[in-house]
């Protein structure tokens, strides 16, 4: 059970973070913002980003044009995140 659940979370990270790259990508392209699937995947991943959108703002970090939040983000899901859930599925079960 417990490798089950570290899996199935270890899945959702990675989905996450395929998710944010789609998403930096598409900043560099001209995309039809009206599309499903474009607006499906700015619905999935602006709870993600705009945590960290505010953090980089209070923190007065600003890089002009470049936004680094989706970085951000990563690297936390990759280095506190996960290895945070997979912690406590250990502990708990």
């Amino acid at each position: 059970m417990e490798i089950l659940l570290i899996r199935s979370f270890n899945a959702l990270f990675r989905l996450i973070n395929f998710l944010l790259v789609v998403r930096v990508l598409l900043s560099w392209v001209k995309y039809n913002p009206n599309s499903r699937y474009i607006v499906l995947l700015f619905n999935l991943t602006d709870p993600i980003l705009d945590p960290f959108k505010n953090l980089m703002r209070r923190l007065n970090v600003n890089f002009e044009m470049i936004d680094i939040s989706p970085l951000v983000a990563m690297l936390a899901i990759q280095y506190i995140i996960q290895p945070l859930v997979n912690t406590l599925i250990r502990l708990f079960l």
